[in-house]
């Protein structure tokens, strides 16, 4: 059994100060934090070891890809939640992401209907845990 962890991150580049970063972070306060609706999010999913699993954007091969728990270069960590535990053993995710892997491409990527929100309630739902908090799906 594994602990499932999912690591919700502002859509706005990790680091920066500018505008662009700051109007994120704002609405995201607002429509998140003050009516509890959603925002602009990026999510991710660890199971077993260091690594996070998302989904984005490639012009070849599988959009799916896994970096650093908590370490997205391209956003800003928000908020980490324990969804749960898995009952399967760490052979069996790793098949779960490599069927995941084969079938989320990079270029089937669609920012409204087919991103990391997306690709993340799927690999919950296969875990077995309880799949995104409403307000992220927004």
């Amino acid at each position: 059994m594994a602990e499932v962890v999912l690591y919700v991150y502002d859509m706005n580049k990790s680091g920066g100060h500018d505008a662009h970063n700051l109007a994120v972070a704002q609405m995201n306060n607002l429509l998140k934090d003050g009516i509890n609706f959603g925002g602009l999010f990026h999510t991710a999913v660890q199971i077993y070891g260091n690594d996070e699993w998302a989904y984005g954007h490639t012009n070849k091969g599988s959009g799916v890809f896994s970096c650093p728990v908590g370490k997205n270069p391209s956003y800003t960590i928000r908020e980490k939640i324990i969804l749960g535990r898995t009952e399967y053993s760490s052979s069996k995710v790793n098949k779960i992401l490599k069927e995941l892997s084969d079938s989320w491409p990079g270029n089937k990527y669609n920012f409204v209907s087919r991103n990391s929100k997306h690709f993340s309630n799927e690999l919950l739902e296969r875990l077995g845990v309880p799949k995104l908090p409403g307000w992220t799906k927004h």
